[in-house]
């Protein structure tokens, strides 16, 4: 599935850390906000790393799940993100 990963953290050292757990999984994104394609099993996992890091008074993380079929608003220099197969080993 494809989601939609977005946090807002005061910390800069969780920020870091958050941003890397992420960002392994990220096809494209800016700052704080990623595309990321994950399994059911990835997502839950992520969220319980993000969960563990974040401060529940001051910080915010979400995670939305977006339908791969829907076709994006694109403004200014934006570009789509290739979502061919790709493997890692």
């Amino acid at each position: 599935m494809l989601y939609l990963v977005c946090y807002d953290v005061a910390d800069p050292k969780k920020l870091r850390r958050i941003h890397k757990m992420t960002a392994a999984y990220a096809v494209g994104g800016q700052k704080s906000f990623y595309e990321c394609w994950m399994t059911e099993s990835e997502l839950r996992q992520l969220n319980r790393q993000i969960e563990d890091e974040i401060d529940l008074e001051t910080d915010r993380a979400h995670m939305f799940s977006l339908d791969p079929r829907s076709s994006p608003f694109l403004f200014g220099v934006a570009s789509r993100q290739s979502i061919n197969p790709f493997m890692v080993i």
